[in-house]
C-alpha cells in the first residue's frame, strides 16, 4: 500500500525549503547541454544529505515525466521501515532559465518552488546525476541503477566536498 506523505514535519520542512529558494550554492553551476527527454524516467537515490522529509526512507526513487502543460511531473517514492509502508509525494518542475541548462524549480505545494540544480551529469548515457538544492544543505547522487561504480561515488564525494558540502554527513541509501 502506498501512503501519501502528509506528516507535519514533512510539510513544514518542504514549505520552508520551497518558499522562494531559487538560488544555488556558491560554486555550483548547472550543466549545459541538458536534454530533458533523456533525463525523463526513473532514477534511484544512491546518496543524500539527510532531511526530515526523507528521514528513515530507503529504496528512494524519483520518476520524471511530462505533464500536459509541458511541466515535468515528479514522483518521489521511498519505503519507511518504521511504518512498514511506501511514502510518495508528487510535484512538478519547470526550467528557470534555458531548457538546455540543468536548472529547474520544483514544487510539491502550489506556488512554493525550490531549486533543483543538476551540476554534474553523465552526458553520454545519462546514467548518473549530481543534484543540489538552493544551498549546501541539499545534495543527492542519483543513478539509473540501484548501484553505481565506486569511481562515480568517489567523484561525487570529491566534487561535493570541493564545493563545500558536508560529505561526512552523507547517507548512502539502502536499496
Amino acid at each position: 500500500m502506498i501512503k501519501r506523505i502528509t506528516k507535519i514535519g514533512f510539510i513544514g520542512t518542504v514549505l520552508m525549503i520551497l518558499s522562494g529558494c531559487l538560488g544555488m550554492p556558491k560554486g555550483v553551476e548547472p550543466v549545459s547541454g541538458f536534454e530533458l527527454n533523456r533525463y525523463l524516467g526513473k532514477w534511484y537515490e544512491v546518496a543524500r544529505l539527510n532531511h526530515s522529509f526523507e528521514e528513515g526512507l530507503s529504496k528512494v526513487s524519483a520518476e520524471y515525466s511530462i505533464n500536459e502543460d509541458g511541466s515535468v511531473k515528479v514522483i518521489n517514492r521511498g519505503y519507511s521501515k518504521e511504518e512498514k509502508e511506501w511514502n510518495e509525494a508528487e510535484g512538478k518542475a519547470k526550467f528557470i532559465d534555458a531548457e538546455d541548462q540543468g536548472y529547474l524549480k520544483v514544487s510539491f505545494f502550489g506556488p512554493f518552488y525550490g531549486s533543483y540544480v543538476v551540476f554534474e551529469l553523465d552526458k553520454e548515457n545519462y546514467q548518473y546525476a549530481f543534484v543540489s538544492g538552493p544551498d549546501l544543505d541539499y545534495l543527492w547522487l542519483l543513478s539509473r541503477t540501484k548501484e553505481v561504480d565506486q569511481e562515480v561515488i568517489e567523484h561525487f564525494v570529491s566534487t561535493a566536498q570541493s564545493l563545500g558540502f558536508k560529505t561526512n554527513e552523507l547517507i548512502f541509501v539502502e536499496q
